[in-house]
């Protein structure tokens, strides 16, 4: 059976939901709709997971997704996955094509585009404070075949303090680093850790000359603490790798946000205890923080 909304499932996998419905009374009751609609739903929603999970439909959520095509359980697949995995979004296309869905590979990165920011902003509601030992750093990414840097700093657990984009590598992009870290923890680091480049170690200098909550920070250079942070960019470097570089700098600085907050989220940065989701999985995690 096609559901009414042209999307067609392979038979076999139609057939495999049936079954998981059929022995889900809870799900029966928690799932609404009616005709191929609703079917479609049910369908959908047992195969990515979602069923029985306890999922929470806040009105946030549901307009964050109105007007999309596609179900928003498949779009948060498939940003979650492009973010957090080595796929390119060819690669997404082809799993979901498998699983009866088709969609274009702009499709996902328009879904990048749009609902990280909105990811961003619900996460940042239960995330926990870093450490006040920051070790710093700068990597390097290609836009448009030319380089550009991520300014990045992890505490010395190895939980990410805070990250920035830019286009530059000098006096005024790492203290407008600086100045983001700030406004993202609300207090200076006791100590930061930096390697050799001087640019980095003047910025740190100067900040408490604008703002006096720096004049108490320690600044040191030190190769062997830093190989925390020159660790953690492997993360992110091969996460990038598949992407094949960036077409434009805005969408560079939107995906890298993206795949940061997915690192941190498997970093376990995030305090969701008062939303009681012990041993749950991965989508009822999602559609929880999304929906509170």
């Amino acid at each position: 059976m096609v559901p009414e909304t042209g999307r067609s499932i392979d038979p076999e996998l139609l057939f495999t939901l049936q079954i998981v419905h059929a022995r889900n009374p809870i799900a029966q009751g928690r799932i609404g709709g009616s005709g191929a609609n609703g079917e479609f739903s049910i369908r959908i929603q047992c195969y990515f997971g979602e069923l029985g999970t306890g999922m929470r439909n806040g009105k946030g959520t549901k307009a964050m997704f109105a007007g999309r095509h596609f179900d928003r359980e498949v779009i948060l697949l498939c940003v979650r996955w492009y973010l957090r995995y080595k796929l390119s979004l060819r690669d997404l296309v082809e799993m979901m094509a498998e699983r009866g869905l088709e969609l274009a590979h702009t499709t996902i990165m328009r879904w990048v585009q749009r609902y990280v920011p909105e990811f961003e902003k619900s996460w940042a509601r239960y995330a926990r404070k870093a450490g006040r030992s920051w070790r710093v750093d700068e990597t390097y990414l290609k836009v448009r075949g030319r380089w550009v840097y991520l300014y990045r700093a992890v505490d010395k657990e190895g939980n990410t303090v805070d990250f920035r984009l830019s286009p530059k590598r000098d006096v005024a992009a790492a203290k407008a680093f600086f100045r983001k870290a700030l406004r993202t923890h609300g207090r200076a680091p006791i100590s930061i850790t930096l390697d050799g480049y001087a640019a980095s170690h003047r910025a740190v200098r100067e900040m408490p000359s604008e703002n006096e909550v720096w004049k108490h920070t320690k600044l040191r250079t030190s190769k062997y603490l830093n190989n925390l942070i020159e660790q953690d960019h492997r993360g992110i470097k091969s996460r990038t790798g598949p992407m094949l570089g960036f077409k434009r700098f805005d969408y560079a600085a939107i995906t890298i946000a993206g795949v940061e907050l997915l690192r941190s989220i498997h970093k376990g940065q995030f305090a969701l205890g008062p939303l009681r989701l012990k041993d749950q999985a991965a989508p009822a995690i999602w559609n929880a923080v999304l929906a509170a």
